[in-house]
């Protein structure tokens, strides 16, 4: 690209920091940078024409686990680090509701449910058994019970009779709030440049030369927020996982209201404009959902369109009328991983899939990280 020289000279001329992806981390990244230094120039690099990962691709869940998931987060890390998970999930969802307001995300706290299929006893059992426990664990956090017992009055099929019900969970609509993310940058005064990929970065003693697919420039700080592409810029333990969802054509008298976890929430599902958004089924092929190509597989869209007619929407009639994947950054730890790489180069990346609950939060770290 033969750029101008205006445009050499407002976009990306003595910038200081320079953020490389533009979803809820790095847009949270630029605001927190921008108020630490009012006077500073702060540029967002976006390789999509929208935020390419998953902030606007995912399924809109303002979530923070599910018993079946603490359990098993129990298996790899101590109380303590459970506990400060779930904590710093609470926060950051309070503080997504706080800087955009309830009305600008849609937020809805309708509750979530966790369903167990029939042929899932042991797990089923495990959870009630542990329900209370889990409960004592987060008391501090929530002061009073989360989970409680709910009878399957949904009419959901061939799952067990009770769901273990979560009060605290809500849903937001995830276009809206990064519209309203988008509009907040950019009144600061934030510069946004979409369609440029980063494809190597050179650090000298002073400042950092980027290139990019159209040009190269230099940043005095480089923040790498881009989660599920991250390893094509960092070697941090953190790797693509694509997430696959579709979505009804509005279904008339829709009763189902609320967030559903299924099979320890490999699969997920959650009521919109009448409709059913539903996603999920990575566990059945790890291995070809490890990737960062944005792209849907008949085994993993067929599985979701069965769960649909056999358990959630078994009476009724539905059409599927969109399908998409968006891409999470995943690792043996769900502790985020914010660092500084080297003298000029920073990074928040590694959500597990809670980049609505904590892409606020790791934002502004990243920031204060960097000074």
């Amino acid at each position: 690209m033969s750029l101008s020289y205006w445009e050499i000279k407002s976009w990306l001329t003595n910038v200081d920091y320079t953020i490389v992806g533009s979803g809820i981390v790095g847009l949270n990244c630029a605001l927190q940078l921008k108020k630490n230094n009012p006077k500073a120039r702060v540029l967002v690099l976006e390789r999509g024409v929208l935020p390419q990962g998953a902030s606007t691709k995912n399924a809109g869940f303002a979530c923070f686990g599910s018993v079946s998931e603490i359990l098993d987060d129990l298996k790899s890390h101590t109380e303590d680090e459970v506990f400060n998970l779930v904590r710093k999930r609470k926060e950051g969802l309070d503080l997504l509701r706080h800087n955009l307001s309830d009305t600008n995300i849609d937020y809805k706290q309708y509750g979530g449910y966790e369903l167990f299929n029939n042929n899932d006893q042991e797990l089923y059992e495990i959870c009630l058994l542990k329900k209370d426990y889990v409960n004592s664990l987060l008391d501090p956090i929530f002061q009073e019970p989360v989970y409680s017992l709910q009878p399957n009055h949904f009419k959901f099929k061939s799952i067990k009779s009770n769901y273990i019900y979560n009060q605290f969970e809500g849903q937001i609509n995830t276009g809206k709030m990064m519209e309203a993310l988008l509009f907040k940058v950019q009144s600061k005064g934030i510069k946004i440049l979409n369609n440029i990929t980063v494809e190597n970065y050179l650090e000298t003693n002073t400042q950092v030369e980027i290139q990019t697919n159209h040009f190269t420039f230099k940043t005095k700080k480089l923040c790498i927020a881009t989660n599920g592409f991250a390893k094509q810029l960092l070697n941090e333990a953190v790797k693509p996982a694509r997430a696959q969802v579709l979505i009804t054509k509005p279904i008339k008298g829709l009763h189902i209201k609320g967030t559903f976890h299924l099979d320890e929430g490999y699969y997920y599902f959650r009521n919109i404009d009448n409709r059913i958004l539903l996603g999920g089924g990575r566990n059945l092929d790890f291995a070809g959902e490890e990737t960062t190509v944005m792209a849907e597989t008949d085994l993993i869209q067929n599985k979701l369109e069965k769960l649909l007619k056999t358990t959630i929407l078994p009476s009724t009639s539905f059409e599927i009328e969109h399908r998409w994947s968006g891409v999470m950054g995943v690792g043996n730890q769900k502790k985020p991983i914010v660092k500084q790489i080297s003298n000029h180069v920073f990074c928040g990346v590694r959500l597990g899939g809670m980049g609505v609950a904590i892409g606020s939060s790791v934002g502004i770290d990243l920031a204060n990280l960097v000074g």
